[in-house]
């Protein structure tokens, strides 16, 4: 039986500490999964603003370089109930802000050096106390530099020689792009700005360093790891993921039964199972009442929580909006984002306020309770490297509407009335048309009551739990170590 493993996360986000999208969930999840197949993880998170200080055990002090610049960083450890050993890394300059990587619409000015600075901290605090992983685990760009740190200045180290890396890509569109003087300003060799390593048209890309330099490179749902490595989903990233083609692995993000089931949830009004959907209509009643809107007569109830951006695809919902109000349905949204799609949503509740209902902004209990309440699900994305909504959707017996894109393709199987199978809808084209057909085709099914049932049950017998995921990586990481 193989060994089990000390793996090392390094991450931006972390539930329940900072969240702003799906990377936030599934470092959160992952560890946990793998301290259940019985391996340790440490995951490294900065120590922000809004977490409380001091976060855990104080671990000690450790100088990192980065730049001219002497620079210290604080190390805390809290272990959660599942097992798993988080260690904030603060500096307060850097990292004691409210917002992890800006404010408004505008990053923070110094964010090249606040992740450079995390990146290697994660390196020195093993260092530092002669204890080396079996493998680091880097997520996103803002700890892209951890598997360049590791080759540029600890490969020959006594601690941590030949240290090998698995670097996740979980949204290619965020890249950690800065100017080619970044190379001096973090203190890396000259030889690093170049096309085979750091240099990203004309400037530096931290995502780039955790392509080529970890020993495999990871993202969040097969189809997505095929669009990724092509000129019209890649954004420019295509040709470094080409390249890297025979190390790329795309593995389903995986859903916190823990926190999402519908039989268990503490948000929602009425528990259910899916042999037993009689509390999802209480569900559905108490969500209109949040909501402010009537309950009679009785509509589809088609739910959205979403970040309202461009990547969302929620602009193009809004755009329709004349041809949906002449549907017969209701709606509700939970979400924020970008000012044209917030203004939309507002004037669509305006233009219908006892069927559509916008809620901007973030409330965790409020989005079970549309999980729950909600008969359908909607999900218009441009693009969606996994997506974990549609995943609880289906646990919650609300049937998803997707568009056929990355994650959403491998989760939501099309529904046949005819044969029973299926779990959803989906659709091609990001335009209104498409949307509209596709709700078409779910509206109608509604009508069903007892093909929708088997509609419902399934999706909710699908298992999309973090056990099968861990396992996936776990063969990654021993692939990673065999390489180093």
């Amino acid at each position: 039986m193989p060994s089990p493993l000390h793996i090392a996360f390094a991450a931006s986000e972390m539930v329940p500490y900072m969240k702003t999208g799906g990377l936030g969930d599934v470092v959160g999840a992952l560890p946990k999964a793998l301290v259940r197949l019985g391996h340790r993880v440490t995951a490294f998170l900065p120590r922000y603003g809004p977490i409380a200080f001091p976060p855990g055990q104080f671990l000690g002090s450790v100088h990192v370089p980065v730049d001219s610049v002497h620079r210290s960083a604080g190390f805390y450890r809290v272990t959660t109930a599942d097992g798993v050993d988080v260690v904030f890394v603060e500096h307060p300059s850097f990292f004691e802000r409210p917002f992890p990587y800006g404010e408004g619409n505008a990053d923070y000015g110094d964010n090249r050096l606040r992740f450079a600075f995390f990146a290697r901290a994660v390196c020195e605090f093993f260092r530092s106390r002669g204890e080396r992983p079996d493998v680091f685990h880097a997520h996103d760009w803002q700890a892209g530099l951890l598997p360049v740190y590791l080759k540029a200045f600890y490969w020959d180290d006594p601690t941590l020689y030949r240290s090998p890396s698995v670097f996740t890509i979980h949204n290619v569109a965020y890249q950690g792009v800065f100017g080619l003087d970044t190379i001096g300003a973090i203190g890396l060799p000259w030889n690093l700005g170049t096309p085979d390593a750091l240099e990203y048209h004309g400037g530096v890309s931290y995502m780039k360093g955790g392509v080529m330099f970890a020993e495999n490179v990871t993202t969040v749902s097969p189809q997505y790891a095929r669009e990724i490595q092509s000129p019209e989903m890649g954004y420019s990233m295509d040709g470094p993921l080409r390249a890297r083609g025979g190390d790329l692995l795309g593995i389903l993000n995986g859903v916190d039964y823990d926190e999402w089931d519908p039989s268990v949830d503490p948000h929602v009004a009425k528990n259910y199972t899916a042999d037993d959907l009689g509390g999802k209509a209480a569900c559905k009643a108490d969500l209109l009442r949040s909501m402010g809107l009537p309950e009679f007569p009785d509509l589809p109830l088609v739910g959205i929580t979403s970040r309202l951006v461009h990547q969302k695809g929620f602009d193009i919902v809004t755009g329709a909006w004349f041809d949906l109000l002449q549907r017969p349905m209701r709606l509700v949204l939970l979400g924020s984002g970008e000012r044209e799609v917030e203004d939309g949503f507002r004037a669509l509740a305006a233009r219908a306020p006892d069927r559509i209902a916008v809620r901007l902004g973030y409330d965790a209990a409020l989005a079970h309770k549309i999980e729950a309440g909600a008969d359908m699900f909607l999900m218009p994305s441009r693009f969606e490297p996994c997506g974990l909504t549609q995943m609880y959707s289906l646990r919650y017996g609300t049937v998803p509407i997707v568009r056929s894109t990355g994650g959403l393709v491998d989760t939501v199987e099309p529904w046949d009335a005819a044969a029973g199978t299926g779990t959803g809808f989906r659709f091609d084209t990001a335009d209104g048309t498409a949307v509209l057909w596709a709700l078409d085709q779910a509206l109608a099914a509604f009508k069903d009551k007892k093909g929708w049932r088997t509609l419902q049950a399934n999706g909710m017998a699908r298992d999309f739990s973090w056990e099968r995921s861990a396992r996936a990586y776990e063969d990654v990481y021993r692939r990673a170590m065999a390489k180093a």
